[in-house]
């Protein structure tokens, strides 16, 4: 089916690794122009995706910082002539018991994962207004949905980041510019090529569909979403894209295993 995105300009925060790799390359295959942003140009997924869509440019930018967030927009519109998409998946995690957990982690967090996005999307707003059309796409967690251990900081700003998608769904859905939420879960990524393969077993034991998945699986449900053809009549939602993760509760940890864990950090 015809998606409707030839042409269409894009920025991504964190579109150059894992996950945000995985939509970018998805994008990029149905013809987007994309300005990708994050902290290492990574010169090889570039190429890729400069091949893909022909046209790709990296913008480096420290999205916790409100400046470069604003100063971020500003180049890529004036890069790509325009922007009809953003994707807010540009994400840090720090993994801290709450009696460990430090006033710098914690707002590294929080600067990250949810305060970026509000600069960010303020700035593609300003622009989108006027044009009165758009489509924004924020990246979750089901974390936010699974209380898990030592994940309160990445917890909070991801639960942070679901109330700002649904408020700013409302506030612009006026001007034609839909707001949209992917949640993933476990998948295969840089980050997680380290896990040891009976930690590996543990995870997909609690996935109903009993696998890892893959970048590219949740390019496809980004271009639905992103797609004013595929889902015009979608705002506000969110699709979780998990293998059934976040249907089920992740098991609790005994009193033994959390003093055993605590020790270890």
């Amino acid at each position: 089916m015809e998606t409707g995105l030839r042409g269409k300009k894009c920025l991504i925060t964190g579109g150059n690794t894992g996950i945000g790799l995985g939509i970018s390359k998805a994008l990029a295959a149905e013809g987007v122009e994309l300005a990708v942003a994050g902290l290492q140009p990574e010169p090889e997924a570039m190429a890729e995706l400069e091949r893909l869509c022909g046209k790709a440019i990296f913008l480096k930018a420290d999205v916790s910082h409100e400046s470069e967030a604003v100063d971020m927009v500003r180049w890529a519109i004036e890069s790509l002539g325009g922007l009809d998409l953003f994707v807010n998946n540009a994400a840090c995690a720090r993994h801290e018991p709450l009696t460990q957990i430090t006033s710098a982690a914690y707002y590294q967090t929080l600067d990250t994962n949810l305060s970026a996005c509000v600069w960010a999307c303020r700035e593609v707003a300003r622009h989108m207004i006027p044009r009165r059309s758009g489509s924004i796409l924020i990246t979750n967690s089901t974390v936010r949905c699974c209380p898990a251990y030592r994940e309160s900081s990445y917890r909070i700003s991801k639960t942070g980041l679901k109330a700002f998608m649904e408020t700013l769904a409302i506030e612009l859905a006026p001007f034609g510019i839909r707001v949209n939420q992917i949640t993933p879960g476990h998948f295969h990524t840089p980050l997680t090529a380290a896990i040891p393969p009976h930690v590996e077993n543990i995870m997909k034991a609690q996935i109903p569909l009993r696998r890892i998945g893959e970048p590219s699986e949740i390019g496809y449900s980004a271009v639905f979403l992103l797609s004013d053809r595929l889902s015009p009549y979608t705002t506000g939602s969110e699709i979780a894209v998990d293998g059934g993760l976040s249907l089920r509760p992740l098991p609790l940890y005994s009193e033994e295993e959390i003093v055993k864990m605590n020790a270890q950090t």
